[in-house]
């Protein structure tokens, strides 16, 4: 479980980016963040894995506050959450098994265990026989797969994805939410989406939390998100 408990977050400049959040993300959850450019979805996220603090108030993780764990605890909690990058961030020298293997080898895994559970979610991504191949020989929808494949071999329990459907197709972009609602429902992993695409929330009729200036102004089980 995620829970924030009033939180906000005013960088120097004075822009006020989250403004008194109370917000709680079940476990197995899927939820949409949606808004505008600027209304705070990628903040939002940023500070679910501590990579910017809060101005004011809490934010627990299975009820652990997470602004009190000590600096060298931090890589063990965000352990147990997947980041899908809004540019990949994958490295254009390694192949796809080789990217997707990073997780595991920077946990010290052993090379049979690295070799199962990276050919294991591959497949369930449907890149194993890419993966010999290097990112720029992938189509979109590829590079954005194994972008997944990286962020969930590890199994983490949360799953944060910012804009993945960005630069994609409409039909490419509704197989790769399929492939998120897959990983929710096959391995409980808590999603949670930050997008401005209303067609890919409004077909898929989840957990929908709108935000606008830094607030949440709509909260909604099976929200539609009509875009300004």
């Amino acid at each position: 479980m995620i829970k924030f408990e009033s939180v906000s977050k005013k960088y120097p400049s004075g822009q006020v980016a989250i403004d008194d959040i109370n917000l709680t993300i079940e476990d197995q959850d899927f939820v949409f963040i949606v808004g505008a450019s600027g209304a705070g979805k990628s903040t939002l996220l940023k500070l679910i894995t501590r990579e910017i603090l809060p101005s004011t108030g809490k934010i627990l993780i299975n009820n652990q506050d997470i602004l009190k764990i000590p600096a060298g605890k931090i890589p063990f909690i965000r352990r147990q959450i997947g980041t899908v990058f809004q540019d990949f961030k994958l490295l254009l020298t390694k192949t796809v098994f080789e990217n997707v293997a990073v997780p595991l080898e920077v946990m010290s895994q052993k090379e049979s265990l690295v070799e199962r559970e990276v050919s294991t979610t591959l497949e369930k991504v449907g890149l194993l026989e890419k993966a010999d191949n290097f990112p720029l020989q992938l189509s979109g929808g590829e590079v954005q797969r194994t972008a997944i494949a990286r962020a969930i071999v590890a199994k983490p329990q949360f799953l944060l994805a910012d804009e993945p459907t960005g630069d994609l197709d409409p039909r490419t972009a509704k197989e790769i939410v399929e492939l998120l609602e897959k990983i929710n429902h096959d391995d409980k992993t808590t999603i949670i989406m930050a997008t401005h695409n209303a067609q890919i929330v409004n077909h898929f009729k989840k957990r929908v939390i709108v935000l606008d200036k830094g607030k949440i102004v709509k909260d909604e089980k099976e929200g539609k998100y009509e875009a300004s």
